[in-house]
């Protein structure tokens, strides 16, 4: 039995062998075209992180001044994590752009 599964395998790794072999030629081409393809998408891509971003500053600020009229304690905490996260996703928008070189 130990030779019959011995026997297959070997026959699978030389099967996988020969596959492999035979997909080394347009590597580059597909390479090249997925980066194409993908620094088409970093515009809109960061111009959507950026549209995020000011919806959240907007939900931030109003949550902030609610707390504020309210008389609330931990404004500070409230203010740092909107302000954090709107910090953050501005952040991303330029690190995507210099990232990729657009």
């Amino acid at each position: 039995m130990t030779v019959k599964i011995q026997r297959l395998f070997t026959v699978a790794m030389l099967s996988l062998l020969a596959t492999s072999s035979f997909a080394q030629g347009g590597g580059s081409t597909g390479i090249n075209a997925a980066t194409s393809s993908l620094t088409s998408y970093v515009d809109p891509v960061s111009t959507l992180i950026l549209a995020i971003g000011a919806v959240v500053g907007l939900i931030g600020g109003v949550r902030v001044y609610i707390k504020w009229n309210a008389g609330d304690q931990d404004i500070n905490k409230e203010l740092m994590s909107w302000g954090g996260s709107c910090l953050f996703l501005v952040l991303v928008s330029v690190v995507i752009k210099a990232f990729f070189g657009v």
